[in-house]
Parts: C-alpha cells; sequence; structure tokens
C-alpha cells in the first residue's frame, strides 16, 4: 500500500506529468473580486460570478468581457490602457455585486433597466465619496499642517500622502469589524488563493488551493498603495501658491495618469518576480492582511466553480 502510494507520488512529481498539467493550463491574466457570498473573476475576454444562495446551491453567471484596449491601437497603449481598464473594472465590479445581492437577498435577477440606474447612482455616490475621504480631506489636513510645516512643497505632500493612507487603513479596520465585510475578506481571500493555485498549475481542488497564500501581488488593494505613492512624487510638481481649490482639481486631473502608471507597475509585479517587484508589492502585501480573510473550504469551492467557468474548463 505504501509503495503504491510513493509510486503515484513519484509519477505525479514526474517531469512528464508535471508538463502535461502545465498544458492544462494555459497562461492568462486572470483578475478578479470578492462579491456577496461569491466570486467575480476575469480574463481578457469572459468572465464569471460565483455565488452560493440561501439553500447552498452555487449559482454561476457567466459571460464575454469586451474591453476597448483589445480593440483600438490607441486606448490599448501602455499607460493609456490602465485608465480604461480600471473604469471597466468599475464597472464590471459593480454588475457583479448587483448580480450577488440579488441571488443573496431576492434570488431574483434585477432587470437590465434596473441594473443601469444601480450602476449609475453606485458609481456617482462611490466617485464622492472617494474624492471627499481620498482627496479632499488629506489636502485639507495638509494644509492645516503648513503651520508647522511652512511651505515646503515635499512635507506638504508627503503629509498629504501620509493621511491618505492612515484614512484607508483606518477605513478598513473600522469595516473589518462588520460581520458582512469579514465574509466579504473571506471571499476575497479564497478568490486569490484559487488564482495562486491555478498560477502554480495545481489542480483546482479544495485541499491544494488551501495550501496558497490569501495575499496576490496584483490585487486591487496593492493597486490603491501604489496610487498613493505615486501621487505624493506627482503632486510635489503642483506649486505651493497654488490655491486649495486648485490644488484640489488638479489631483483629480491626475488621478488617470497616476492609475494608469499604477495599472502597468502592477502587471509588472504579477508577471516578474525578483527583488525589485517584490520591492514594489510588499507594502500592498502588508494591506492585504487588512482586506483579506482565511476562506473556509465552501468559500474556496466557489471561488473555484467562478474560476473554471471563466476559463471555460471543468478539468483543471
Amino acid at each position: 500500500m505504501k509503495k503504491t502510494s510513493r509510486k503515484n507520488e513519484k509519477k505525479k512529481d514526474s517531469p512528464k506529468a508535471a508538463k502535461e498539467n502545465k498544458d492544462k493550463h494555459p497562461e492568462l491574466m486572470i483578475g478578479g473580486q470578492a462579491v456577496i457570498e461569491g466570486v467575480m473573476m476575469r480574463t481578457k475576454d469572459r468572465y464569471a460570478v460565483a455565488v452560493r444562495n440561501q439553500k447552498g446551491k452555487i449559482i454561476v453567471k457567466k459571460d464575454k468581457f469586451h474591453s476597448v484596449t483589445a480593440n483600438s491601437k490607441l486606448w490599448g497603449l501602455p499607460f493609456i490602457r490602465g485608465m480604461i481598464m480600471l473604469f471597466e473594472t468599475l464597472i464590471l465590479g459593480v454588475k457583479s455585486l448587483n448580480f450577488s445581492a440579488s441571488i443573496d437577498f431576492e434570488n431574483k435577477i434585477p432587470s437590465k433597466k434596473d441594473l443601469e440606474k444601480g450602476l449609475i447612482f453606485t458609481m456617482i455616490v462611490s466617485f464622492v465619496f472617494a474624492i471627499a475621504l481620498f482627496k479632499f480631506l488629506p489636502l485639507l489636513v495638509a494644509t492645516f499642517a503648513t503651520r508647522i510645516t511652512g511651505d515646503n512643497n515635499i512635507l506638504f505632500n508627503l503629509v498629504d500622502g501620509l493621511t491618505k493612507l492612515a484614512i484607508l487603513i483606518a477605513y478598513l479596520l473600522a469595516i473589518s469589524l462588520m460581520p458582512d465585510v469579514k465574509r466579504l475578506f473571506q471571499y476575497h481571500g479564497a478568490e486569490h488563493k484559487s488564482v495562486a493555485c491555478y498560477e502554480a498549475h495545481k489542480k483546482l481542488t479544495v485541499a491544494n488551493v488551501k495550501h496558497h497564500k490569501k495575499e496576490h501581488p496584483r490585487c486591487g488593494t496593492s493597486f490603491i498603495i501604489f496610487v498613493i505613492v505615486l501621487s505624493i512624487l506627482f503632486y510635489i510638481f503642483i506649486p505651493m501658491n497654488t490655491g486649495f481649490l486648485g490644488k484640489l482639481g488638479l489631483r483629480v486631473l491626475l488621478l488617470p495618469a497616476i492609475a494608469g502608471i499604477s495599472y502597468e507597475l502592477i502587471r509588472l509585479a504579477g508577471k516578474y518576480d525578483n527583488m525589485i517587484t517584490k520591492t514594489l508589492v510588499f507594502p500592498g502585501l502588508l494591506v492585504q492582511r487588512l482586506t483579506t480573510k482565511e476562506p473556509d473550504g465552501k468559500q474556496i469551492e466557489v471561488a473555484i466553480e467562478s474560476l473554471k467557468a471563466t476559463i471555460g474548463r471543468r478539468d483543471i
């Protein structure tokens, strides 16, 4: 019995078996997000949302994903594509959240008209909230801080950036105390673990997925940290004698450019594994300890179903 087990183990780990397993896992840039009692996964041309309903059944919605960056040379250029992908990701994320909410609360899929209304409202509220919390408030704190730091542009923007980071961490700590958010963070962990398992060319089983880390270098949390750090460097070029509203307006206008560069850095960190990329993603991985929690087996099952549906294969 033991001899057979060892023989099978050797066969499983042989170069031939490893190559066969790798062939089943085509190289894909997979993204995703946690939703209410579920996970959304996305590749460059399709996406899927898997949600466990109140009866315990996993409901899967899958569809094609069309990015304008794939059909346009201009929008597909480095740095420009990041701005577009950020907007597209936001739209797809809100749609996925709305779908998961309909399954979890009503078990009824909303109409396209209701989805569009909810999408527009959510995006407007989210934008206003983000500008107020991460642009207006940090700028206000930095302005008051000039009474201590003086008119030093570097210190001014350093205070601005550190205030954003403090607000982000305080916000994450506060919402993580909510039971529903904690479950959302568990699904976030399940999403990361499943993607990591796939990228390691391992078969997508609950046991295999559990062995992987819940933090991932391409996470949106890491993206936000990149944006905060880069904003400090960008805003240094805004003259100190610019008025408060002028500083606020320029910060908003520069956001797409900062997002575009941050997107390229995230892609770079996800593609290569060396000291430079590890250093770049390290702060983001630390913050991900707040936004991801260890998932249970059932949550991992949902993430696996979403990933398999996205890739379009059941044998991985």
